[in-house]
């Protein structure tokens, strides 16, 4: 083991013969011996030692001068006088003068020293340490002076690039022709831009005294059935799950003017890693243009549709006159082709009176006709009425409805039934010769719960988000003939219900269509 490096001078051969030995048997490994100072001088200039051990009387260099001379090579170096009891004075004088860390009296103790020794060798390692650390701190003070000389000129070149970001900023803000307003989790306002205060007709005084949900509303009664939506979430104050969020089909009433302006508001949030309270920037948008746009968008396909229907009516009819000998007696050729006329004008006024409820949906102006009836009525109408075509084409049709007559539900019957009419049709269309569909209805807790299973081809997992959309048709892979209207109408006819409709499908295994409507079902019939 090693404890420091040890240089011993004494002019007495013997005793530097014992302290060598005694080192040895104590474990210190690096311990050097000189009897002549001079040799140690020249030993020092060279090799720099953890301890320093000199006798007091010593020829040609005593142990003051030679401890002296060291001390210049070495000041952190601790050092002990080995004196008689007659130095006594000398010692104290060395100690006084260089700074000696101790003075032992000859002949040592072997206890005494040993303890000595070790003290000073941790003595000089921490000297050495709180050296180096000084060292550093000095370098550390020059760079804070180097710094605090430039931290003027840094602040003044940072300020000057804030200022110019906050006026570019202030100036986006303000010449925006969106509004922009900045509310807390609870919806209150406390920041508007002036495009904002002219939506509103309200100073940003004013409105930095009122909520979000005083100046924006909605008339859309299907954002506010779902506690968790983003519109109530926003208008109400409640905390929402998502950073961003748009919300649609909300109005602005402007106090001036008395006008409604349609707008959608984008909200961000602004919460921080510094910052525990939530809250949220928003871009107000007018969409009074789109809006009229739309309009008459809707009011021409609904013109266009509506003018349609007569005479295509007028023309089906005609074409049946023909193929019921009414009009006389007409070839097998003659019936094919009519035939096919008849199948081509049919399908065409399909299609008008598809686009006719797509436009009654989507611009609020169909409103349910809520009776009270049987479900099971209902289903087995629908199922009676479809089973021809599954004999048709081979298909097993079954139906699962354990229900009794006289339970009932209340809702609209003839849109309950075009819905079930869709999914059980497209059922029947997507299922190959041979396959099976089930047909499943029950009523529980008050909810009427209706679902359609096939083992047809199955619709790809990329296509199932976009089945409900408008003019979806089947799937990547494979087109329909149809609208693409069936599916849309029937999400609408159940959302409009309080419902929700959605589907399960693997490919080459089958789909299962199903929706849900809650609190319908009314009381048994009497």
């Amino acid at each position: 083991m090693s404890l420091g490096k040890i240089l011993y001078v004494d002019d007495d051969k013997l005793l530097t013969s014992t302290f060598s030995t005694l080192m040895k048997v104590e474990g210190f490994k690096n311990v050097v011996v000189y009897n002549n100072p001079l040799d140690a001088i020249e030993y020092l200039k060279t090799e720099t030692p953890d301890l320093i051990i000199s006798d007091f009387l010593m020829p040609e260099m005593n142990g003051l001068e030679f401890l002296r001379e060291a001390k210049k090579l070495y000041p952190e170096t601790s050092m002990i006088l080995l004196t008689a009891y007659a130095d006594k004075e000398n010692a104290i004088k060395t100690i006084n003068e260089i700074g000696v860390y101790k003075y032992i009296e000859k002949p040592w103790d072997n206890d005494d020293l040993i303890m000595n020794i070790k003290n000073g060798i941790e003595r000089s390692h921490l000297l050495a340490d709180l050296r180096e650390k000084i060292v550093q701190l000095e370098e550390a003070k020059a760079q804070l002076t180097k710094y605090s000389e430039k931290l003027e000129e840094l602040v003044a070149e940072r300020t000057k690039e804030l200022t110019l970001a906050n006026m570019k900023l202030s100036g986006i803000i303000n010449y925006c022709a969106d509004g922009i307003i900045i509310i807390d989790a609870k919806g209150n306002i406390e920041q508007v831009n002036p495009a904002c205060e002219n939506m509103v007709g309200l100073s940003s005084e004013a409105l930095c005294k009122m909520k979000i949900q005083e100046v924006a509303y909605t008339d859309n009664p299907q954002l506010n059935k779902t506690p968790k939506s983003s519109v109530k979430a926003a208008i109400l104050g409640l905390s929402c799950d998502n950073s961003e969020f748009l919300l649609r089909d909300l109005y602005i009433r402007n106090v001036l003017s008395g006008e409604s302006i349609p707008v959608e508001i984008n909200f961000a949030s602004l919460s921080n890693e510094y910052s525990d309270e939530e809250k949220f920037v928003g871009v107000i948008r007018n969409f009074s243009v789109q809006k009229e746009t739309e309009r008459l968008r809707d009011d021409f396909i609904a013109t266009l549709t509506h003018d349609l229907r007569t005479p295509l009516l007028a023309a089906i009819q005609t074409l049946k006159f023909f193929l019921d000998g009414s009009l006389g007696e007409i070839t097998e050729q003659q019936k094919v082709l009519l035939s096919t006329m008849l199948q081509s004008n049919e399908d065409l006024l399909g299609l008008v009176n598809a686009l006719l409820e797509v436009y009654r949906f989507e611009s609020g102006k169909l409103s349910l006709c809520k009776t009270v009836f049987s479900i099971k009525d209902l289903v087995t109408q629908c199922y009676e009425e479809l089973e021809p075509l599954s004999v048709k084409k081979d298909i097993q049709f079954n139906l699962h409805c354990d229900l009794d007559e006289d339970v009932l539900i209340d809702a609209d019957r003839a849109e309950i039934k075009r819905v079930i009419t869709n999914l059980c049709g497209n059922a029947l269309n997507y299922t190959n010769k041979g396959g099976t569909i089930d047909i499943f209805v029950k009523v529980q807790s008050g909810d009427l719960m209706f679902s359609v299973a096939d083992n047809g081809n199955g619709i790809p997992k990329e296509d199932i988000p976009h089945l409900f959309m408008r003019f979806s048709q089947g799937t990547s892979k494979k087109r329909s003939t149809g609208t693409g209207l069936g599916l849309y109408l029937s999400r609408q006819i159940i959302e409009a219900h309080g419902g929700k409709i959605w589907v399960e499908s693997k490919v080459n295994k089958g789909s299962e269509f199903s929706f849900i409507l809650t609190n319908v079902v009314a009381k048994s019939r009497v």
